[in-house]
């Protein structure tokens, strides 16, 4: 009986490792970029304001342009999503979100 459960358990963990996996490439490219929350500055009642982050939208973004925003918009946190990335879906009214392109330039600013 437990040989008939250990083969499909198995097969199911490495089935889900082969989906974690990765070798850069084509994967690094969709990923979204993310700021280190802010640390002293933050407190839980800290929300983002994304009219003052608007000014992104036409600029390449990197890491210096994600983490100046999040600042500029009093956000803890900030990331920017790329086409077909995979990103949490929950609302959080702390972070700034920067949708750029494939060639990361920021098309649109929104908070959540």
């Amino acid at each position: 009986m437990t040989r008939t459960l250990i083969l499909p358990a198995v097969l199911a963990l490495a089935g889900l490792g082969a989906c974690a996996g990765g070798t850069g490439g084509d994967a690094a490219r969709t990923s979204a970029w993310s700021s280190a929350p802010a640390t002293a500055e933050a407190n839980d009642t800290q929300v983002c304001n994304d009219e003052l982050a608007q000014s992104a939208i036409g600029k390449k973004a990197d890491a210096a342009l994600i983490e100046d925003y999040r600042k500029r918009s009093h956000s803890k946190t900030a990331r920017a999503l790329r086409p077909r990335s995979v990103m949490t879906m929950e609302y959080n009214p702390q972070r700034l979100n920067l949708r750029v392109d494939d060639n990361d330039i920021v098309m649109s600013v929104n908070c959540g």
